[in-house]
């Protein structure tokens, strides 16, 4: 089982990237973001975007209802419809999914959340945001079973009915752990980690659990929360996780044969 997350940031190969989907055999999940779109469509609907820096330093996006309802329109229709229609060019036939749909994902709404904004703590209120505490693999098995290739994005669905944002990279851990997939493969506009966030020749290859302070040293902004998300995956049985350059040719068949950064036990 292989899970493919595409992150939704500038500068990205789509054309490419789907060229190289459809040629992936076996069982795959396909899960997606739309960050850089969402920022585009929500100041063109007079919503700019907000976000917002934890205490830790990790960099997330302040949901309003506004915001959420800017989400809907633009990941799971825009972003999640083009890629699906790209796939069923390519003859691969594609089902595009919110993890809202046969609740795929579930967790608790924040009902405040501590950031840093202008340098001054501050508790913000009316965020719809959250984190997932479980993963219902029905849906993605039937599809998967039927041969369908589940095309899957946040939002996730709110222990009270609510949609919520959820981080997409966190999204993809939770799939891949709980369908026992063997790699999940983490794509975005960078060649991987990055010991020198300026420099793409200072790739850092491979890292084990053992020196996983040392990789989180060198993580930037959202690169933080992805080399989170991938310990915690590799922790809980996934057998590897690989950060990889989605702005080149071939960028799926590339990772599998060692390009980008490999995280294993």
């Amino acid at each position: 089982m292989l899970v493919i997350k595409l992150g939704g940031s500038a500068g990205i190969n789509y054309e490419a990237f789907l060229d190289d989907l459809a040629r992936v055999e076996g069982p795959a999940i396909f899960i997606h973001g739309g960050n850089a779109e969402l920022d585009e469509i929500s100041r063109r609907l007079g919503i700019p975007p907000r976000h917002v820096t934890s205490a830790s330093g990790q960099s997330s996006r302040f949901t309003d209802r506004e915001t959420l309802e800017a989400m809907f329109m633009v990941y799971c229709g825009r972003v999640n419809k083009t890629l699906v229609e790209g796939l069923q060019r390519r003859g691969v036939n594609a089902v595009g999914l919110s993890a809202l749909d046969g609740r795929i994902a579930t967790g608790r709404r924040k009902s405040a959340i501590r950031a840093i904004e202008d340098g001054k703590p501050k508790m913000l209120r009316g965020d719809y945001a959250g984190s997932i505490e479980r993963i219902d693999p029905t849906l993605l098995t039937l599809l998967l079973g039927a041969g369908y290739l589940p095309v899957l994005t946040p939002p996730a669905l709110s222990t009270e009915g609510e949609a919520i944002n959820v981080d997409g990279d966190k999204l993809a851990t939770e799939v891949a752990v709980a369908l026992g997939a063997d790699q999940l493969l983490v794509f975005s506009n960078t060649p991987g980690l990055l010991a020198d966030v300026g420099d793409e020749g200072s790739l850092v290859t491979a890292i084990s659990l053992a020196n996983m302070a040392e990789a989180e040293g060198f993580a930037q902004g959202r690169m933080k929360k992805k080399v989170l998300a991938a310990q915690d995956a590799v922790e809980r049985g996934v057998g590897r996780v690989i950060f990889a350059d989605a702005r080149v040719g071939r960028p799926i068949a590339r990772a599998l044969e060692g390009a980008g950064t490999t995280i294993m036990a």
